[in-house]
């Protein structure tokens, strides 16, 4: 199976630091001699904040692009040490002009197809450091990002890793956790409020991002990426919130 895996800044950098345990924990429940993966992956602002010593988001744009230009290597650095010996990693930073553009749009497909042949992990974040339209949400944290990827590459699935159980729905004074859902409501959506102090998403885009990703043909699933089998529980769907396909993906292209 080919699989999109994004995690958000609450699980790679809570308190804007860097949690290489927590990452690694993620890494080792990969099944790598069996599946694909590409990894979406937040936090290079969070952790670029803490090395320059910052203790609040920055408010303006290009303090922004300097926590992201700094935050950026420390992230792959990371990844480099926990695939070490297991698979060679590849970083891809992407804008919103790489899915608009048919040219930049076909390239795109044309390296991930190569790196995946290659059997090399595609690490890919937003190009915060230079694209100013992400930095003010364009993506929402890396969830339409990955949404956009895994139509792309015709992931089986999409894996939306966070730091709660899933979509929870209004039930009086206990909201009841959603296991399955099979469409996406304008209530839905309502329901879903706030941010994380550091990153830029929210359940809203998960919901966004998974309803965008199951309509091209990936099964998607959001889900608590603290849970000791987070990964496989999520496939399995013992855990999260499943979104099923809703059409078969075409298997022409690449």
């Amino acid at each position: 199976m080919r699989l999109v895996v994004k995690v958000g800044t609450s699980l790679i950098a809570p308190g804007g630091r860097i949690d290489t345990t927590r990452m690694r924990a993620l890494v080792d429940q990969l099944d790598l001699s069996r599946h694909e993966y590409l990894i979406v992956s937040s936090g290079a602002i969070a952790s670029g904040m803490t090395h320059l010593g910052l203790r609040q988001r920055p408010s303006t744009v290009p303090l922004m692009q300097a926590c992201a230009a700094v935050g950026q290597s420390l992230l792959m650095h990371t990844y480099e040490q926990l695939f070490f010996g297991k698979k060679v990693v590849a970083q891809l930073l992407l804008s919103s002009d790489d899915f608009t553009s048919p040219i930049r749009y076909r390239n795109l497909q044309n390296a991930l197809h190569e790196l995946l042949k290659l059997g090399v992990v595609p690490v890919v974040n937003e190009n915060d450091s230079v694209s100013v339209r992400e930095l003010v949400g364009a993506f929402g944290d890396n969830d339409e990002l990955s949404a956009l990827l895994a139509t792309a590459v015709k992931a089986d699935w999409l894996l939306l890793l966070t730091d709660v159980d899933g979509f929870y729905f209004p039930n009086g004074k206990r909201p009841r956790l959603l296991r399955t859902i099979s469409k996406l409501t304008a209530r839905m959506e309502a329901v879903c409020n706030g941010q994380g102090k550091l990153g830029t998403g929210g359940m809203r885009s998960k919901l966004r991002a998974a309803k965008l990703a199951s309509e091209a043909g990936a099964n998607v699933a959001i889900a608590n990426g603290r849970h000791a089998h987070a990964i496989p529980w999520a496939l399995e769907r013992r855990i999260g919130t499943y979104f099923p396909p809703q059409k078969r993906k075409s298997s022409d292209g690449n």
